[in-house]
């Protein structure tokens, strides 16, 4: 309650500030007297460059910057590239100052090379790009490149880490333009620190051939781009990290970077029994915050999770430049885990004649090892050839053990069946993959071909020992003892070739001519062997569960694709024909059994990207997809391995046809620092394969495949921010909403049943940074589902959930940080016996010492003792109530230690604040060239 108290009365002071600030306008004129727009305006001390604020101009090239009164002189610029800076200083700011209109010239010169040096912007925003400079962005010292990234305008980092840019989703973060261990870069953002980046640069994700051709992006991502201060792009830094706690958990981690110029080397490993899967080193929680992660398809009302993991990982990168324009980049990843799990749930099994209830217990225990290896090569032949290769291979272990047992009741309470069973498995698994791109571009602008193979080879042998009894108690099914050992192999080969043609019709027409070739070989044995008594081994061959089957497609795509660029739009058509043939042979029972078609059907493809202005854009996407029946799908036999469930192939099934749609309209206004996005996108089928089940007295299933169409989904949603700085408070509010309409059909008992479920989901959240001393993140989701049924018992079903969060960390005395994470979970409707809301609450506290080198701490995960894993998800033919094992309250101590040294010369952990001399404002120097 204080610290509500304290935040309304500073946002009080904060306001009636806002009222006393000074001023500045005007508009930014070129020499023809047309408005610029985007420019960027800054002010910054004379004395050594310290930003201020900045601000960019509107459409109309105008501005409006507020600023508090300045009793010190400042400079005023203004700064547009192609164009020369404008430059106004001022011994003091006291009044408000309205510059009318300003004129900047275009840079023209007859001269090979024109060199200008002057200050870098705060940001730059370009054609199909925005530039930060990192060094006018204050973080707190030894922050990360996290901790930067959230100062950036119209970047949003949510709970789980997704980060987006103005309702955009980053896929893509690279390091100097390469990868950090892998594309996602959430160990770059966690682990790099923010001092040694220069510039942050945000631009829509683009292929290999797009970066090569210069073709404008097919993609609705961002790719983010750090490069690396030139004086810190050598050296050696990294952060080690060890803690062992109450009821034996423990962890460790560490990481080691090595940059020089273009060679990186770096080293990370981890291991932990806290649920933390991956690589993190948060400065605050270190790898607790594995321990928050939800899980669950809808309404999760615990922190999720299946059980308690013990993981380690061991991870290698690599980048240099051997040769010139010869680009290298490998990483190598060592996985283990161990998880253990109790699961308990109740399943309503909705039909149209009734439902009935099915009571489960299960105990679980998983390992997995594995080894995953990927490189990629990058020659540019000469300056209209490039040659790119990139092979990955994955090399792993799966062990598990689990026993089961479960019941199931009508409504009366009458016992219906119940089975007990345990199953002991393990399996051995293979995978290599291979993209090899060669491009080569022609003697006009925009005309290249180009020539692609891919490869996908997949092996993964198994075996499984399972024991079971099933028992029925209507009398019209035998009970069912099983005690048997299966051997397995699965089998998959994908190779693929296509040749491309880019032809320009006029400047912004072209025509690109594409002819694939792919062929898909799978195949899956199962051999089962029953326990022979006598001999006391697994010696007898199940020919009804024993079979064998392979899948062969071999499918011809040619397509044409239209392509019109302009300064404002890229619109792109890519029409075509899938020319497929499909087999399937089997052996079941010691009888072959084929399926064989022939398919020629539409594909289609469309984009259409259209920027009004530098902030403002649309994207509209269009895709017709077909996809070929499961191969098992279609095979005319039973599969029994399933004593509960009896499966029968339809060989006269279709191939799943849907449209798909995605429409987005995005605006951030850098002056004002806030944006929006709306979006909208669905999913129609003219035709999908189902499953159709039958049940009988003892609600034992016999299920087959059909096919109906009509069903659909459809979402809409948006999002809205806004940040600003008062003196030392720094405010960022935004809003979240996402509305869902999905409408599920199928088959159940043999009626045509159909499920309409309406969901909306909006979401609340503010953070306050208080200068390097506070922040205080409260949030508020709240999420809303209803079901209602056709050709069922029940009509409808409802659920929604609450969830509060507050994070708050103070950097309050020096050397001491208080971090605490506090939320509330509450969801409805759950079944008896599950627990409906819960709290958690995890804190620590650190000090650090030896100059800031070393850090200790203390921490405590669940501090109150409550966490739990409930969840209800909703299906179109059953709700589920599910409970895992979940991590419990404990108390942890660790110890990191951090180096940095660069240029030769270990940094000081004493340094200046970003925004300060040195490291901070805008007087870094830079050479443009033109």
């Amino acid at each position: 309650m204080k610290q509500i108290i304290l935040f309304l009365a500073l946002m009080i002071a904060g306001l009636s500030h806002a009222q006393s600030t000074l001023e500045l306008k005007g508009n930014v004129l070129d020499e023809n007297k047309k408005p610029i727009e985007a420019a960027t305006v800054f002010l910054s001390v004379l004395k050594d460059s310290t930003l201020i604020d900045y601000t960019v101009t509107n459409l109309k090239g105008g501005f409006n910057l507020k600023v508090k009164k300045q009793t010190r002189p400042v400079f005023l610029k203004i700064s547009m590239l192609g164009y020369t800076d404008y430059v106004k200083q001022l011994s003091e700011l006291n009044a408000n100052l309205d510059l009318a209109e300003i004129q900047i010239k275009s840079i023209t010169t007859d001269l090979d090379e024109l060199v200008i040096i002057t200050d870098i912007p705060p940001i730059r925003i370009k054609k199909d790009t925005v530039e930060f400079n990192a060094t006018s962005f204050k973080v707190r010292p030894d922050a990360n490149v996290e901790e930067l990234l959230k100062q950036l305008p119209g970047v949003e980092i949510d709970a789980d880490k997704k980060i987006t840019v103005n309702g955009k989703e980053v896929n893509q973060i690279l390091v100097n333009g390469k990868p950090f261990f892998d594309e996602d870069g959430k160990i770059a953002l966690q682990n790099l620190p923010a001092e040694i980046i220069n510039k942050i640069q945000v631009s829509d994700t683009k292929t290999k051939k797009e970066e090569f051709t210069k073709k404008a992006s097919s993609s609705n991502n961002v790719s983010i781009n750090l490069t690396i201060d030139e004086d810190k792009n050598k050296g050696f830094f990294g952060k080690f990290m060890g803690g062992y706690g109450s009821d034996k958990r423990y962890e460790g981690s560490a990481i080691a970077n090595y940059f020089k110029g273009k060679q990186k080397i770096s080293v990370l490993a981890s291991s932990n029994n806290i649920n933390a899967s991956g690589f993190s080193m948060d400065e605050v929680f270190d790898n607790m915050g594995g321990g928050r992660s939800r899980t669950g398809s809808y309404g999760a009302s615990g922190s999720g999770g299946g059980g308690i993991t013990q993981s380690n990982m061991l991870g290698v990168n690599y980048s240099d430049e051997f040769i010139k324009d010869l680009s290298t980049s490998g990483s190598y990843f060592y996985n283990s885990s161990d998880s253990e799990n109790k699961n308990r749930s109740t399943r309503i099994n909705l039909l149209p004649s009734g439902q009935f209830t099915t009571y489960a217990n299960a105990v679980s225990n998983q390992n997995s090892e594995s080894h995953n290896g990927n490189f990629s090569v990058e020659y540019k032949i000469d300056s209209t050839a490039t040659l790119f290769i990139a092979p990955k291979i994955t090399k792993s272990f799966r062990a598990s053990r689990s026993s089961a047992d479960e019941y199931a009741e009508d409504q009366l309470g009458n016992r219906l069946n119940e089975s007990k069973s345990t199953s002991y498995s393990s399996s051995n698994g293979i995978n290599f993959s291979n993209q090899i791109r060669y491009t080569k571009n022609l003697k006009r602008q925009g005309q290249y071909f180009t020539v692609a193979l891919t490869n996908q080879n997949t092996v993964d042998d198994g075996q499984t020992r399972n024991e079971s009894e099933t028992k029925f108690f209507q009398e019209t099914d035998k009970d069912d003892f099983r005690k048997q050992y299966n051997v397995s192999r699965t089998t998959a080969d994908n190779y693929g070739l296509a040749l491309e043609f880019s032809q320009p019709i006029v400047d912004s027409l072209s025509l690109e001519f594409s002819l694939g070739y792919d062929w898909v070989k799978g195949g899956q044995e199962d051999q089962v062997f029953d326990f022979n008594e006598i001999t006391q081994g697994y010696d007898r061959l199940n020919t009804d569960l024993t079979n064998y089957y392979d899948t062969q497609i071999k499918t011809i795509r040619p397509t044409t694709a239209i392509q019109i660029a302009k300064s404002k739009f890229t619109l792109n058509l890519t029409p075509g024909l899938a020319i497929t043939q499909y087999d399937v042979n089997a052996i079941y029972k010691e009888e072959d059994i084929n399926f064989s078609k022939k398919y020629i059907l539409p594909v289609m493809n469309a984009f259409l990207n259209y920027r009004f202005n530098k902030a403002l854009a649309f994207w509209g996407s269009y895709q017709y997809n077909v996809q070929m029946p499961n191969a098992r799908a279609v095979l005319d036999f039973e599969d029994v391995s399933n004593p509960l469930n009896t499966i029968v192939g339809n060989p006269d099934l279709s191939p799943n046809k849907s449209h798909s749609t995605f429409l987005s309209f995005r605006n951030y206004d850098f002056a004002s620092r806030s944006g929006y996005s709306v979006y909208a996108g669905g999913s129609y089928f003219d035709n999908q394969n189902v499953t159709s089940s039958i049940y009988d007295e003892n609600r034992k299933r016999t299920t087959t495949y059909r096919e109906l169409s009509g069903a659909y989904s459809y979402w809409i949603g948006g999002n809205w921010n806004k940040s600003y700085t008062i003196d030392e408070h720094k405010i960022r509010y935004g809003l979240d909403v996402r509305y869902s309409l999905n409408n599920s059909k199928g088959f159940t008992d043999g009626e045509l049943y159909e499920a309409l479920s309406n969901s909306v989901s909006p979401r609340v959240y503010l953070s306050w940074d208080y200068g390097d001393f506070l922040s205080i993140m409260p949030s508020y989701n709240y999420s809303s589902n209803r079901t209602k049924y056709d050709n069922y018992a029940v009509e409808s079903a409802t659920t929604f959930s609450h969830r509060v969060n507050v994070q708050a960390t103070t950097y309050w005395p020096d050397n001491w940080v208080f971090g605490n994470d506090f939320g509330y979970t509450y969801n409805s409707n759950i079944a008896p016996g599950f627990k409906r809301d819960f709290y958690l609450w995890n804190t620590s506290l650190s000090y650090a010492f030896f100059d800031k080198k070393f850090m200790a701490k203390v921490k405590v995960y669940d501090v109150l003792n409550q966490n739990i894993s409930s969840t209800r998800t909703i299906d179109p033919t059953m709700i589920i109530d599910s409970e895992n094992t979940v991590l419990k309250r404990y108390v942890m101590f660790s110890l990191t230690y951090k180096i940095d040294q660069f240029g030769g010369k270990q940094t000081k952990s004493e340094r200046p604040n970003r925004g300060g001399k040195g490291r901070g404002g805008s007087s870094n120097m830079r050479v443009r060239s033109y």
